[in-house]
């Protein structure tokens, strides 16, 4: 049973779940004012998990025949053998409902954009077919996540959290840019559209390195439209700092290095959110 769950969880590389699942909460907390109710908390979490779970397993079924000619892949679970198609799509059938019926238990606006948000989340997986803006649907579609925690506690869509998704969107689009150097000879081999393909190397970094400016500019763009306090100047500093360091002063030039680091980056900046947010949700953010 436990090989099992390791099998599935490293199918949807469930420690990717750091990427949206802090921005998530953290805009659960403040729709909350302080603590959800259980409902709600249980809820957005199985509505995060499920709805993660469904596009991972849907682009690994999509993307099975591309990632068996792929060194850095074929040895991922459909390639390999590892898994069946059919367990897969039982798979993804169980968490779409999971999904779709968790969001109604929430309320009627949220049950309603349940669906569009499946085909928005599973869509991603089409764009490298034909054109290298599918790093930014990826952040858009990931950046979906605080606006569905927002609406999960109140039933309706606001400023706020959608100025959160797209720090989220600017930041994971840019990591998927550097993520996919990894792959440029193949993708040119197999004509996978990509920022790297379709920019050169140099190119997407430069690209990323503008995209996580953006970001930064998003964050200073909600502190002054909203009463965020201390925590979320100094989470703007440290983010800053760790942009700086991944952007400009990192020494190695390995492409293997930089996207570690940038995974790491990715927990480190996903708790200073988390943690500033939460912080002035129990101290009298009012929103």
């Amino acid at each position: 049973m436990i090989n099992q769950l390791h099998l599935w969880a490293d199918l949807v590389r469930f420690s990717h779940t750091v990427f949206a699942l802090p921005f998530a909460l953290a805009s659960m907390f403040v729709a909350s004012k302080g603590w959800p109710t259980i409902h709600v908390f249980i809820a957005v979490l199985i509505c995060m998990v499920c709805a993660r779970n469904t596009a991972m397993a849907f682009n690994r079924l999509v993307d099975r025949n591309i990632d068996a000619k792929n060194p850095r892949t074929k040895m991922r679970h459909l390639p390999a053998g590892l898994v069946s198609v059919r367990a897969v799509k039982g798979f993804i059938f169980i968490n779409a409902t999971l999904f779709i019926l968790s969001a109604y238990w929430l309320n009627p606006l949220a049950g309603y954009l349940s669906i569009p948000t499946l085909i928005t989340l599973c869509s991603y997986s089409y764009w490298k077919r034909f054109s290298w803006a599918c790093h930014l649907f990826l952040g858009l579609s990931i950046g979906l996540s605080p606006v569905g925690a927002w609406v999960a506690v109140r039933g309706e869509i606001e400023l706020f959290p959608v100025l959160l998704g797209v720090v989220l969107a600017l930041w994971v689009s840019g990591f998927d840019m550097i993520y996919a150097t990894q792959d440029y000879q193949t993708d040119v081999e197999e004509g996978v559209n990509s920022a790297v393909v379709r920019f050169g190397i140099k190119g997407a970094l430069h690209f990323a390195k503008a995209l996580h400016i953006l970001l930064w500019l998003t964050m200073f763009v909600l502190s002054e439209l909203f009463p965020l306090g201390m925590f979320w100047y100094i989470q703007m500093i440290f983010t800053g700092l760790v942009l700086l360091y991944i952007h400009l002063f990192r020494k190695s030039n390995s492409l293997d290095g930089l996207n570690q680091d940038f995974f790491w980056a990715n927990g480190v900046i996903s708790l200073f959110v988390f943690i500033a947010l939460v912080t002035q949700s129990f101290i009298g953010l009012s929103l």
